[in-house]
């Protein structure tokens, strides 16, 4: 099973979501945000599954800061532009997806792939 955990090593969630996974003997993958964005691609096929709306982190600090809750704009656009806008942790399991902290759901997807 191959397990993606995309974060910072900053974001509490998503050091949770590492330990989870470690926890149960799981190697995951990580992608540090503070490093690399995501590529369009890699955002619409999240973006598929949980749609564009859940992507953005609205209390965030970077959110606030940057005003963008008195603007309009274009979600996916904003999150290439400006990575650390994205909800941590996002868990992907192949074409599974999840953006925040899901450990039950991480709990199924390690119970039915065994």
């Amino acid at each position: 099973m191959n397990i993606q955990i995309i974060g910072t090593r900053k974001c509490s969630d998503t050091r949770k979501a590492e330990r989870f996974f470690k926890e149960r003997g799981y190697k995951a993958h990580f992608v540090d945000l503070n490093e690399r964005g995501l590529s369009i691609g890699e955002l619409e096929n999240i973006s598929r599954v949980s749609g564009t709306e859940a992507l953005l982190d609205r209390e965030s600090k970077l959110y606030q800061k940057r005003g963008l809750a008195y603007m309009e704009f274009d979600i996916l656009e904003e999150l290439l532009r400006t990575p650390l806008l994205l909800k941590t942790p996002v868990v992907r399991c192949g074409k599974e997806v999840t953006v925040g902290l899901e450990p039950q759901q991480w709990q199924a997807w390690l119970d039915r792939n065994g």
